[in-house]
């Protein structure tokens, strides 16, 4: 008796992960190319925190250095 209980809910048990798993295969392309986006492209937040990075190298160097910077709105190394 509980055999065939087990053998009658098995089908529903299982379809939700069959479900699951062809939705994971259907979605998965799309993930794919979200995460190569995010790899190929700079965020504003990414491109200020660069920024930020280089002035901050530029204005040390020009500190150490200043005959080899020039002055405007900001330190910028001569090249």
């Amino acid at each position: 008796m509980r055999i065939r209980l087990a053998l009658a809910l098995l089908p529903l048990l299982i379809g939700g992960c069959v479900a699951k798993a062809v939705v994971g295969v259907a979605t998965a392309p799309v993930r794919v190319a979200g995460k190569a986006i995010d790899w190929t492209t700079t965020s504003r937040d990414e491109a200020d925190r660069n920024a930020g990075r280089k002035a901050r190298k530029a204005q040390k160097q020009c500190r150490k250095q200043p005959e080899d910077c020039r002055v405007e709105q900001r330190l910028v190394p001569r090249d």
